[in-house]
């Protein structure tokens, strides 16, 4: 038996609500079904399974906001042996927390703090709440409305901007990259294909990004327990600005290894469903580094802050027709200002400058990727 837990959503999520369960005890349930529907801060977050079994057990009821690691379903793996008859949703409590003093006023009243909704820090029962359940009250609605939601985004983000920028020492660099390469072996690529199959810059400047981090696995990877963790794939995290407001980071698993016209598929679709909220969890951890493109808004550069645990983001700005000097005379070309940002624990800024080096040789050379 395993249980199926509230996953992490990201550095900045603590707790979610469960929406809907689309599975039910005795539903089969194979690696990458999805089998519920989680609202964070930052929207509905489609959540898969990743062991194939039979669901035994949901142990939380549609509605319910539960913090980051709590029991949500019992799953029994296959070959694994049945535990007996399976219960309807919401038969077995899950896991909660619960304040001593909420806990021994709820004892006093004969109540089962398991089934409270809790109200305090991350899903916590306290004991207000145990006095409203033996009243008989309702606890306070949950926020609703598209206001509601982008204020809880924006207290989010700035609760892991804020831990970041406390706990991470960040260095900076920045370097102007000449695109005359990349955007004329663009053009050519895109000669003959629809509007719709075209490839954008940005797909190349990730590409680029993703590509150089095989030589610096410094810089691809996290910081956890005190120690940085190299991670021998690049999986990128791409900052995607969302309509309502605020952002959200989906991942791009094998960024460096995908071909460039399979990156730019993967890399739209995952831009849309991220605007659309049909985001899996799967998409939204995991990332190795981020990437942040702000060349659509006019922006000549982006430093960004590191999304803990990784320890690197890269940005790219605006693409203008800036002086190069090239041979013995300046010409106008294209260009842009790459960005580093990374952690001082991790690596310094010459380790830093040659990675925007490998970036920038990279992107002058477009058939490499």
């Amino acid at each position: 038996m395993t249980d199926f837990l509230m996953p992490s959503l990201g550095a900045d999520m603590t707790a979610g609500r469960l929406v809907r369960w689309r599975a039910r005890p005795g539903d089969r349930v194979a690696r990458g079904d999805i089998v519920a529907d989680v609202d964070t801060e930052k929207g509905v977050i489609e959540v898969e399974v990743f062991r194939a079994g039979v669901v035994e057990r949901l142990l939380v009821e549609e509605g319910t906001r539960v913090p980051v690691g709590t029991p949500l379903a019992v799953i029994r793996e296959d070959g694994a042996p049945a535990l007996g008859a399976v219960a309807p949703a919401g038969a077995l409590p899950a896991r909660v927390r619960v304040s001593p003093l909420a806990r021994r006023r709820a004892a006093d009243l004969g109540l089962d703090p398991a089934r409270i909704t809790g109200t305090g820090p991350e899903g916590a029962v306290t004991r207000e709440d145990v006095e409203r359940a033996a009243a008989g009250g309702a606890p306070p609605p949950a926020p609703a409305g598209e206001a509601d939601r982008a204020a809880r985004m924006r207290a989010a983000i700035a609760a892991a901007v804020t831990r970041a920028k406390r706990e991470i020492p960040h260095y900076y660099l920045a370097t102007e990259v000449d695109l005359a390469a990349a955007t004329a072996w663009l053009a050519e690529h895109n000669r003959d294909r629809p509007v719709g199959g075209r490839l954008p810059l940005s797909v190349l400047q990730l590409k680029a990004a993703a590509m150089a981090l095989r030589d610096f696995p410094d810089l691809n990877g996290r910081w956890e327990e005190g120690r940085a963790v190299a991670e021998p794939a690049v999986h990128a995290g791409l900052v995607v600005s969302l309509r309502q407001g605020g952002l959200i980071v989906g991942t791009l698993r094998d960024a460096a290894d995908r071909p460039l016209d399979d990156l730019g598929r993967v890399t739209l679709d995952l831009v849309r469903r991220a605007r659309t909220g049909q985001l899996r969890s799967s998409e939204v951890g995991g990332a190795t580094f981020t990437v942040t493109i702000l060349g659509d808004r006019g922006v000549d550069a982006v430093f960004g802050v590191i999304y803990p645990p990784q320890v690197a983001i890269v940005g790219f700005g605006t693409v203008g027709r800036r002086p190069r000097v090239v041979g013995d005379r300046v010409e106008p070309r294209p260009a842009c200002t790459v960005t580093l940002a990374a952690d001082h624990r991790v690596s310094d800024a010459h380790r830093g400058g040659l990675y925007l080096t490998a970036v920038a040789g990279l992107l002058q050379e477009p058939g490499s990727l």
